[in-house]
């Protein structure tokens, strides 16, 4: 089925070749309403380090690693979790895995790259919810809710899995911890949910834009996807702004404000928490919600 077409299938999968070929991601930042990454210019920012890729080897590794994060995984656990079968597909950013009232058959998890999940309003204002980063598996309430409520797209290009509901249905009978560690994951989802709630709800912008860059760096370090506080993050302020609820321009001022405060560098799509303790105060970010099974300071 061609990309684009009048008909879509309402069981997804969608074909590895059909790739958003939207290019909004790399729009440079010296524009902030065209909704360029975080960097400033790269001439002002030195002393960001190379990020250091620490991806595991293989799609089921990512899954045990993100699982054992939030749960009592043990080795016959470990065993069954890499036999599911994973169909893995690349993606550029802005497509569509999921669409509002899709009934999947499929649970996918995010292995590289950030997704997240997006609602749109009547004059087609598009509200995101909820980021996902590698490890977590968005729509694994598919497994148990029929029909899909809310889009899940790419945000920036990014590596999906894609697991069969009748396979994680089965292994659920069988494995009631994994079973559990499956449940302990859409809880943390809801979680998040409500923490973003109160973010988009109650808090400043400058206070929302420093909470949503500790949520990432503490969700990224504690899989093991970066190191001393330096994110990769090739996602656009305008990306930020409808995760937010703030406009591209306000977005780029929090940005400014927050590097003119020494609590963060930016190059590109790079960004460097400086002072760790400073921008949790002010994001008013406690990772408590985030339920890790060792939150030790990230």
């Amino acid at each position: 089925m061609p990309c684009g077409g009048a008909v879509r299938r309402r069981y997804y999968l969608h074909m590895p070749n059909c790739r958003n070929e939207d290019n909004h991601a790399t729009i440079s930042s010296r524009n902030p309403a065209a909704g360029g990454t975080f960097g400033a210019n790269s001439s002002s920012v030195t002393n960001i380090s190379q990020v250091v890729n620490l991806s595991p080897t293989s799609s089921s590794d990512v899954l045990i690693r993100k699982l054992q994060t939030i749960s009592d995984v043990r080795e016959a656990d470990i065993g069954v979790l890499k036999g599911i079968p994973i169909q893995e597909r690349d993606y550029l950013a802005n497509h569509d895995l999921v669409r509002e009232g899709d009934r999947p058959v499929y649970s996918f998890i995010v292995l590289d790259g950030l997704v997240g999940s997006t609602k749109h309003t009547g004059e087609g204002k598009r509200q995101i919810t909820s980021f996902f980063v590698a490890g977590d598996i968005p729509d694994l309430h598919g497994l148990h809710l029929p029909v899909m409520d809310c889009n899940f797209t790419t945000l920036t290009p990014a590596r999906i899995g894609f697991m069969r509901h009748d396979t994680l249905r089965s292994i659920c009978d069988q494995h009631p911890r994994i079973a559990t560690a499956f449940w302990k994951s859409t809880l943390i989802d809801a979680a998040i949910y409500r923490e973003w709630v109160t973010n988009v709800g109650r808090r400043e912008a400058y206070t929302r834009m420093a909470h949503i860059l500790c949520e990432l760096i503490f969700r990224l370090r504690s899989i093991g996807r970066i190191e001393d506080h330096v994110a990769d993050l090739p996602i656009t302020q305008a990306a930020l702004g409808d995760a937010l609820g703030l406009s591209t321009v306000h977005v780029n001022r929090m940005l400014q404000e927050l590097r003119r405060r020494g609590l963060i560098a930016t190059s590109g799509s790079k960004v460097h928490a400086l002072d760790w303790n400073g921008l949790t105060h002010a994001g008013d970010f406690d990772a408590t919600y985030l339920h890790q099974r060792n939150p030790a300071d990230r």
